[in-house]
């Protein structure tokens, strides 16, 4: 699983999420990472068995694709909209750790 954890753009990257105590919101297993990055949601540069990061500004870009493929209710994009509802809430970005 790709675990998601929020993470403030000005917070710097640890190097696991109980080193800063991070907020888990949630999850995505590779076959919903595959099919995203086949939609075009999320870049073809982030890997499901690495960690990276989502700052505000690229997580604003998510959405945006979302609503310009009109992928709002798409089975799969509905688990990532969770995610950046979320980050949303908080004002802050996510970093995910492959597991």
């Amino acid at each position: 699983m790709l675990d998601f954890y929020l993470l403030k753009d000005e917070q710097r990257k640890p190097s696991y999420p109980e080193e800063a105590g991070l907020e888990f919101v949630g999850e995505l297993d590779d076959l919903i990472f595959g099919n995203l990055q086949s939609k075009k949601i999320i870049d073809e540069r982030f890997e499901y068995y690495s960690d990276f990061r989502l700052d505000t500004s690229e997580l604003k870009k998510i959405r945006m694709k979302i609503i310009e493929k009109q992928l709002q209710y798409d089975s799969d994009v509905k688990v990532l909209i969770q995610l950046l509802d979320i980050a949303d809430s908080e004002q802050s970005g996510l970093i995910a750790f492959g597991d």
